[in-house]
């Protein structure tokens, strides 16, 4: 070891440097200063010698300076030969550049949607839409209402001829299923029966009576098979049950009741692999085939705990939506309250891609600019209100994602219009709406038939030969309904829009027959059974007419025709009563379906329990629209304000009105009624 300061004795010469010897490691360097030069005599000699102090800091800034002269010497000498110590894979010199997926004839397949930014036309029905839906193959549009009415429209060029309308259900509409060949059409009612349609014809086939309230229903049979099969779910319990689906029976083939654990409510089917993918309430998938042992089939995973089908029992939601690509290699589905849309490799059951289309999501974006489109706060607050509204029981299972015929593109509602998003690049390709005032739910994609039924590969169809062009040329349409509203939308490929003519005025169909006709005044007068759709869940009601023929007769005609749809519960008093009705939302506006005040209509009914329906009014004889629900007992009411009917299932969204908060009786958040339906 070197001291601070050591006494060195260094040899005076007129050697040249070049003989000096070079140390290469610092202990080579530290023994060389105890070397003496060439030519020095160690006995003696001419040379003379001289004492020098050296601290220890100069000492290591030369061991140092040697160590690094050393250690160039070694990697020049490295790069000449190779070394045996060097072992193990090398780091490259550069990263390499992560390389960017690409679909190929991807401009392909974006060509064959619709052109058209802006929706080109708009169809009504009387009450607001609940599912629209294209048959393969036979080219026909079908849309339903929460009326219960069901209408068929023909595909023409650049839209749709209406051809005929059903009253299908006297209550709400819970689900529709198409064929795998576009022949049958089913719907399954609130009132408990099932419709089947045949497609080519346009004609009611058969009625189902079910002794269950139905929740999800799917045809589960191919193309071509000898038996027509039709899966229902129940809505109370897990079973699922198997029909006939030319309805000659109304006894179920065939029950499944221990796959689920829950209700079911969506069902499935893959016709590539035979194969039906359920959901239930609780969040569980499960595959099974509708036939045999109706057990999993053996063309797809092994083991379910190989499969991200938990992933939404992790994340503690429900799927509103299982859409099957055309290819059948993947699903895609559309989850509450999470609000992210997945896509599945089928076979496997692993997760192919997710997108977040959260509130939360959404927010941090448009704060952070980030967003797809930027909106002004006014319009990002507005449309963020009719994304809450989204939460209810009423919509939730009204949204839906659905795929392009290739399977490489989904399309999907947002806040920001309907995105189309290429799956293969994670890339947003088109949007259609953005700039509409509507909140798109419910979609279906028609994307034409070659006019000359030759077989066409896609590479051909990618050439520039003009021949082929023209045979391929293409007719697209997408089709939604909207929040809150009455009529579905149309985007084709026309580009001249017009704002003032593009709302097709329709409410009244050109082909009812006549009983039909007849029977559309007295449905409308009476009704033994409502249920108010509100955006906090679902309210059921029984009416009584006996007791008070006017108001309930006032109050159905008023929820048939739209009346209460999107008004709000404008009055809200914690142990008294919710109060709603008014469209105006102040408590002053409202009328009866006559144009004027209706008398009251007091009888043996009392306000001596909680959950009772009255009318509201300003004074003796003086009702119009307005009406309220007691949450406690309420006797000085009586005789002053009339009772036509009692809240019976519910009641927990009833006390959550009650108990939000209010300012001056009236709630701070909007609580709507978006629509009513009656039984």
């Amino acid at each position: 070891m070197v001291r601070d300061v050591e006494n060195i004795y260094i040899a005076s010469s007129n050697t040249a440097d070049s003989n000096i010897i070079r140390p290469s490691s610092t202990k080579q360097a530290r023994s060389a200063l105890l070397v003496p030069s060439p030519g020095y005599d160690m006995n003696g000699g001419n040379f003379t010698a001289r004492s020098v102090k050296r601290s220890r800091s100069d000492v290591e800034q030369e061991e140092h300076q040697s160590a690094r002269t050393s250690q160039g010497d070694a990697v020049d000498q490295d790069e000449d030969t190779s070394s045996e110590d060097d072992l193990g894979p090398q780091l490259p010199s550069a990263a390499p550049k992560k390389k960017r997926r690409v679909l190929p004839y991807e401009k392909l397949y974006v060509a064959s949607l619709p052109t058209s930014p802006r929706y080109v036309k708009s169809l009504m029905h009387k009450e607001q839409l609940s599912f629209v839906t294209m048959t393969p193959y036979t080219e026909f549009l079908v849309t339903s209402s929460v009326d219960g009415v069901v209408k068929f429209w023909k595909k023409v060029v650049d839209g749709v001829d209406f051809v005929k309308e059903f009253r299908a259900h006297a209550g709400e509409i819970r689900s529709v299923s198409v064929s795998s060949d576009g022949r049958s059409f089913a719907t399954a009612g609130a009132d408990k029966t099932l419709k089947i349609f045949d497609v080519i014809t346009f004609d009611l086939l058969s009625m189902i009576t079910l002794e269950y309230t139905p929740k999800a229903v799917c045809w589960v049979h191919g193309r071509g098979a000898s038996l027509p099969l039709l899966a229902v779910g129940e809505d109370v319990t897990g079973t699922i049950n198997l029909y006939d689906g030319r309805g000659e029976s109304q006894e179920p083939l065939h029950v499944l009741s221990e796959l689920h654990r829950h209700p079911v409510c969506l069902i499935a089917y893959n016709e590539v692999y035979d194969c039906v993918v359920s959901a239930d309430e609780g969040g569980m998938l499960e595959y099974w085939r509708p036939s045999g042992s109706y057990e999993k089939p053996d063309n797809v995973f092994e083991y379910k705990s190989s499969t991200s089908l938990f992933e939404f029992k992790k994340a503690k939601s429900c799927p509103s939506s299982i859409t099957i690509s055309p290819t059948g290699s993947h699903f895609a589905t559309f989850s509450f309250p999470d609000r992210k849309i997945r896509v599945f490799d089928f076979p496997t059951g692993k997760l192919h891609r997710t997108y977040d289309e959260s509130i939360e999501t959404i927010s941090e974006m448009q704060q952070a600019g980030t967003a797809l489109q930027h909106l002004e706060d006014l319009e990002f607050g507005r449309r963020l209100g009719v994304e809450r509204d989204l939460e209810s029981a009423a919509l939730r299972n009204k949204v839906n994602v659905a795929f392009d015929e290739s399977g490489h593109f989904i399309l999907y509602g947002s806040m920001l219009g309907i995105k189309v998003i290429n799956t293969t690049t994670n890339r947003v390709v088109r949007v259609f709406g953005k700039d509409e005032s509507f909140r798109a739910l419910n979609l279906c994609l028609y994307q034409g038939q070659s006019q000359k039924k030759g077989v066409v590969t896609v590479s051909m169809a990618a050439s520039s030969n003009p021949l082929l062009q023209d045979a391929e040329a293409r007719d697209p349409m997408l089709v939604c309904t909207a929040s809150g509203k009455v009529r579905f939308y149309l985007f084709t490929n026309d580009s001249e829009i017009s704002k003032s003519t593009r709302d097709i005025q329709n409410e009244k169909p050109r082909n009812l027959n006549k009983s039909n006709a007849l029977e559309a005044p007295k449905a409308a007068e009476t009704g033994s059974a409502a249920t108010l759709h509100t955006t906090y869940g679902d309210i059921q009601l029984r009416l009584f007419p006996d007791a008070a023929p006017k108001a309930v007769e006032n109050f159905v005609t008023h929820a048939r025709t739209g009346y209460y749809n999107n008004t709000i519960f404008h009055r809200v008093i914690r142990k008294f009563m919710i109060q709603c009705g008014d469209p105006l939302g102040d408590g002053t506006g409202g009328e009866s379906i006559w144009g004027r005040e209706f008398a009251d209509e007091f009888s043996t009914l009392k306000h001596d329990k909680p959950y009772t329906v009255s009318m509201a009014n300003a004074g003796p004889n003086t009702n119009g629209s307005q009406f309220f629900i007691t949450t406690e007992k309420t006797p000085w009411l009586d005789n002053k304000h009339t009772i036509f009917g009692r809240a019976i299932q519910g009641l927990d969204v009833v006390h959550r009105i009650e108990n939000t908060r209010a300012y001056k009786e009236k709630p701070e958040e909007e609580i709507k009624i978006i629509n009513i339906s009656i039984s």
